[in-house]
């Protein structure tokens, strides 16, 4: 136990402290649904590292796609310069998929050929679809929603719509208008001036907020009536999170610019945007090289990412990631009718949110379950709800011990 305090007091002591109260898990593997600490104890993971493990912990195809990536190349050259072939097949599937999402989401009707521009994180596809709005329409001003969230470096903050984000660190990126999200009469103030409107189609750091159904369609309405561009923030919610490949076939609508990350990377940092290929040349010309990468689209990282959509598409795991979802969210709603600590349970598929009647019993539940060995968490600044995301192949029988222990906090909260 001295060793294991001992490394707590390292972490504490050598790495930057983003909070008071990190949850302070020691790790020692992980494996599934589980994290096994170094004292032996056990988790159930239910936030995948916050969306990002869907297919699991530590997939032994991701892993030997790691090992036999790595000894064949690694870093070689900045992204665009050097053929690699493991970039260009992962190119070649994610395109595929989401393609085939966009005919979905349209009855058959969308035409284009889509391009991937990979990138490392969820920040930087964002930061990299503003600036590909911009260059493509020459316009400057951006739209974006209220309690929206799209990343933590300035251009993807600036179009964060939580003042508790912004205020530290203005002056930001200037205009970027702010509506109301799901509110079908703002959209009119999106005129013939905005570049770009950013949105996610359900915000997960607001507290898992779904827009009414008319909200969306309203919206790409909008834009195309404007010429703006529609940008779909998709980090969190992409890859069969919501039950669908991706949040936008809930609602028969597609981007013009799709930003992931998260989940691609089965584990590994690797994310992007994409858009059709006319858009796409826009950073190709007038300069080029107008928008570069070192590290992003790493072959290490595309080579865990496609061994990742395969298995998502082996295991069709949108669809069980909506069956489970449906009896997740029916076994939450039993609770919140048992217990009046919860005043409502929303969400679709696996991305799931428990709001709480007061911030004190959702700071009590986190911290009961994690005792119990359930990771829940809370979502950044919103006090009363506390996230649910399992891993996509989540066990019916590790819901019901999950459930088991939600019950057994909630009896003592």
């Amino acid at each position: 136990m001295q060793d294991l305090e001992s490394l707590k007091q390292k972490f504490l002591r050598y790495l930057a402290q983003t909070s008071d109260e990190p949850m302070g898990v020691v790790v020692e593997r992980a494996e599934g649904c589980w994290i096994i600490a170094k004292d032996g104890r056990r988790y159930l993971d239910f936030i995948s590292g916050i969306a990002v493990t869907n297919i699991g912990h530590t997939r032994p195809e991701v892993v030997q796609a790691i090992k036999q990536q790595a000894e064949r190349y690694l870093h070689t050259m900045v992204y665009g310069e050097f053929v690699q072939d493991v970039q260009v097949a992962l190119a070649e599937k994610l395109v595929s998929i989401v393609e085939a999402a966009f005919k979905r989401a349209t009855n058959g009707q969308w035409r284009g050929k889509l391009q991937y521009y990979p990138t490392n994180s969820g920040t930087e596809a964002n930061e990299g679809a503003l600036k590909l709005a911009r260059k493509f329409t020459g316009r400057k001003k951006f739209v974006a929603f209220q309690n929206s969230f799209h990343g933590d470096t300035l251009g993807s903050l600036s179009v964060t719509g939580r003042e508790i984000y912004r205020k530290p660190f203005e002056p930001l990126l200037p205009d970027v208008m702010f509506l109301p999200f799901g509110d079908v009469n703002a959209l009119g103030q999106i005129d013939e001036t905005v570049a770009a409107v950013i949105c996610e189609p359900i915000q997960g750091e607001a507290g898992i907020i779904v827009p009414p159904d008319g909200f969306l369609p309203a919206l790409r309405k909008r834009c195309d009536e404007v010429g703006a561009l529609l940008i779909l923030d998709e980090v969190q919610t992409g890859f069969g999170r919501t039950g669908k490949w991706f949040a936008f076939e809930h609602w028969g609508i597609v981007p013009d610019i799709l930003t992931l990350g998260k989940a691609l990377g089965g584990g590994m940092p690797l994310s992007g945007f994409l858009a059709r290929q006319e858009i796409m040349r826009a950073f190709a010309e007038n300069p080029p090289l107008c928008h570069v990468t070192t590290f992003g689209g790493h072959p290490v990282c595309c080579a865990a990412a496609l061994a990742a959509l395969q298995i998502m598409e082996r295991e069709n795991l949108p669809e069980r990631a909506a069956i489970v979802g449906a009896k997740l969210k029916d076994a939450l709603k039993q609770l919140a009718n048992r217990y009046s600590q919860i005043a409502e349970v929303r969400g679709k598929g696996l991305m799931l949110g428990l709001e709480f009647v007061a911030k004190e019993a959702t700071q009590t539940f986190v911290k009961g379950c994690l005792e119990r060995g359930l990771i829940v968490g809370g979502t950044l600044h919103t006090e009363k709800v506390v996230r649910i995301a399992p891993p996509l192949v989540i066990t019916d029988n590790e819901i019901g011990w999950a459930i088991e222990v939600m019950e057994e906090v909630l009896r003592f909260c």
